[in-house]
């Protein structure tokens, strides 16, 4: 039995399975976490690696790696191939306002959306590089070559030598703002138009192709980023939807041709198997459940309790969850609100309810501008930690108005990554087959209700105040 394996290199961990390459039947795994923040040191990333792989057993016995990650990081390496600065993150936004010049500066949102399928948010590399430009001057003319936290990783398991040697894949190369994947080929001058300077780029590989390899001689595949590799670890295909609720909100469908939105709801990525990942990302989803938690004092067992326990619409409450300002819409400094309060809905599960209805409604809108673009939706599939939560299950169904699909808990980015490197072993045209094991769904009633009165509150925040 040839095995392979995968890393999910997340915000909050790292996770490291291992496969029977032929099935896709977990053979053992291993975790180790992240340190928090949004700026975080690459080195925390690789401590993390080598933590999660020991726990894992190792990687003595696979005959191939590919490594999935967190998008958008922006990691700086000057020309001994050191880090110039910690990395900063997807989630990190200091680079709001360097996203607007950027846009003003090519001439609008539509030339971007010509350019690269996106417009560009403070999530993506370019706005950082920007904002590194800007903010710390001597740190950009310092770098001297930039990468993707993905592509980092997979660079040091091959020994980190020559930069020349970098190596990313089209999914994770397609959100940085300067590879588009209408050329599948980098926009250089994007790249000085953010950091000001032109420096060495990661080489884009095939879906299948390997370009390092392990001291051990195992090849190492493209790897790709997070979304894109939960995409392959799902075996999503054309019409699939994937709604992942972790630290991040996403939705997005595997599309046979490239879209771009000029409002910049929908990022026109590319996905990990030469198709394309039309996508929408919130900054608050999970936590959004985290928070309610917390300020109810109960488990998250027992918020989906409470959730259940109130009726659909939670008795004209709604709640805003722009808790860390929002990336979709772009509301980089906005804040969370709860509106329609009232004295019989000042009760645990009415805010339960409200809580969860809130964040599955700003997930509700990003499956809609998906589909606004014309990619077909015929499956919804969930995922994510808080896909474990009955109320999140029963809630999405409802008010997404269409039958969810979960399958069984698991770690679908490792997943991806492994199913990958597997790819590479066969060199097919097409993946090998992994079937999902424990897959359920959820069919309730719609509850159209809900959305209409979110709709009719979610402009009405507060900018984030000034600290003291």
């Amino acid at each position: 039995m040839a095995l392979v394996a995968g890393i999910d290199s997340s915000t909050q961990s790292c996770k490291v399975v291992v496969c029977d390459a032929e099935t896709g039947a977990l053979v053992r795994s291993g975790s180790a976490p992240h340190p928090e923040g949004t700026e975080v040191h690459p080195d925390a990333w690789w401590e993390a690696l080598q933590a999660a792989i020991a726990a894992a057993g190792g990687l003595d016995d696979v005959a191939a790696v590919a490594v999935g990650g967190q998008q958008h990081g922006m990691v700086c390496l000057d020309e001994a191939g050191e880090v110039v600065r910690p990395a900063l993150l997807w989630n990190d936004t200091r680079s709001a306002r360097a996203a607007l010049d950027l846009i003003d500066e090519l001439g609008g949102p539509q030339a971007w959306v010509d350019a690269v399928g996106l417009v560009p948010v403070a999530s993506f590399t370019v706005t950082k590089l920007r904002w590194l430009r800007d903010h710390e001057p001597d740190s950009a003319r310092r770098t001297a070559a930039v990468c993707l936290p993905h592509d980092w990783l997979t660079w040091k398991l091959a020994g980190g030598t020559s930069l020349d040697t970098l190596v990313t894949d089209r999914g994770d190369a397609s959100g940085t703002g300067y590879w588009s994947p209408l050329t599948e080929d980098y926009r250089r001058d994007l790249l000085e138009l953010g950091l000001g300077h032109d420096v060495v780029l990661p080489r884009v590989l095939g879906p299948a192709e390997s370009g390092l390899s392990l001291p051990s001689g195992a090849p190492l595949g493209a790897g790709t980023g997070d979304n894109a590799a939960a995409a392959l670890g799902l075996g999503a295909v054309s019409g699939d939807v994937v709604v992942s609720i972790g630290t991040s909100g996403v939705a997005c469908a595997v599309a046979d041709q490239p879209v771009g939105d000029v409002t910049g709801a929908v990022a026109g990525f590319a996905d990990a198997t030469g198709r394309y990942l039309p996508l929408v990302a919130t900054l608050n989803a999970a936590r959004v459940l985290d928070a309610a938690a917390r300020m109810l004092g109960v488990t998250h067992a027992e918020l989906s309790d409470l959730a259940l326990a109130a009726p659909a619409g939670a008795g004209g409450m709604a709640l805003v969850p722009y808790l860390e300002g929002e990336r979709t819409p772009n509301k980089p400094e906005a804040t969370g609100a709860i509106h329609g309060l009232r004295l019989e809905t000042s009760t645990p599960a009415y805010l339960a309810r409200a809580a969860v209805e809130g964040m599955i409604c700003g997930l509700a809108d990003a499956v809609d501008a998906v589909r606004a673009l014309g990619t077909p939706i015929e499956r919804i599939i969930l995922v994510g930690g808080a896909a474990r939560s009955a109320a999140v299950r029963e809630i999405a169904s409802a008010v997404l108005g269409l039958p969810v699909t979960v399958p069984e808990p698991g770690e679908y980015v490792a997943r991806g990554a492994a199913r990958q490197a597997a790819w590479v072993l066969t060199g097919a045209a097409e993946p090998p087959a992994w079937p999902l094991e424990g897959v359920v769904e959820t069919r309730v009633d719609p509850t159209p209700q809900v959305r209409e009165r979110y709709a009719a509150v979610r402009e009405m925040t507060a900018p984030r105040p000034e600290p003291a």
